[in-house]
């Protein structure tokens, strides 16, 4: 048999053998082009395979080296843009001086009665106050909410266990509960059980222990916030 091989212009009548080595050598060609382009297809899957894996190193450094440096950031000062003016560093503490310098003044008139109105917690609340004015725990609901009831578990603990260290522990405990349960978190007043239980005479204020001298003296400190407040906008140096 024979075939022909048609080129332009032109038809050339080749033999049966001719056209078989023809058709071998096409084939040939054709195997090796799929061949390169299936290994071509085969490289650019092992470079996706190896994109793939180093991003997921590259995570995985990137999340330990985030979750170190969570850790160290609780022990490192607070990141701002710049340091706070004089102004407000000098009102809020000048108005602590003006709030313990009243406290004071209340206890000299109180002394009579054996009893004083300036307590630890107070100072813990000026600070929540005059420094942080904007926090959660300087919220007036936040703080005589947790001022009188903190106060009222340190008074209740004390009555039916008596002093001792589980009272101490009962009493703490019930009163964080009693400040998460009411959405008052306010930081100074889970003290104010221990200092009753502790305090000998504070004792002698049972159940008035909730509204004096805790609550009682935080609404003087509100008042003097207000105008510490007032000053740190409007007098600035």
């Amino acid at each position: 048999m024979s075939g022909q091989l048609h080129l332009p212009n032109h038809c050339i009548l080749l033999p049966s053998t001719s056209l078989y080595t023809f058709s071998v050598l096409n084939s040939s060609r054709e195997n090796r082009v799929l061949g390169q382009g299936r290994s071509f297809l085969g490289l650019n899957e092992r470079l996706l395979v190896n994109k793939r894996v180093i991003k997921r190193k590259k995570d995985c450094l990137g999340v330990k080296a985030s979750a170190g440096g969570a850790v160290w950031d609780g022990w490192m000062p607070e990141k701002t843009s710049k340091a706070p003016p004089l102004s407000d560093i000098f009102w809020p503490s000048a108005g602590a001086f003006a709030a313990m310098a009243m406290l004071g003044k209340i206890d000299q008139i109180l002394a009579p009665k054996g009893i004083s109105m300036t307590i630890a917690p107070l100072g813990a609340v000026c600070a929540v106050l005059f420094a942080t004015p904007s926090s959660p725990g300087a919220r007036k609901y936040n703080m005589f909410m947790a001022q009188i009831g903190c106060a009222a578990i340190g008074v209740l603990a004390f009555t039916v266990l008596g002093p001792g260290w589980l009272t101490r522990s009962a009493a703490l405990s019930a009163a964080m509960a009693f400040m998460i349960y009411t959405r008052s978190v306010h930081p100074p007043a889970a003290s104010l059980p221990l200092l009753f239980i502790d305090g000998a005479k504070l004792h002698q204020l049972n159940y008035w222990y909730a509204l004096f001298p805790g609550a009682a003296g935080c609404i003087l400190l509100c008042l003097i916030q207000e105008i510490v407040c007032y000053l740190k906008e409007n007098v600035k140096f």
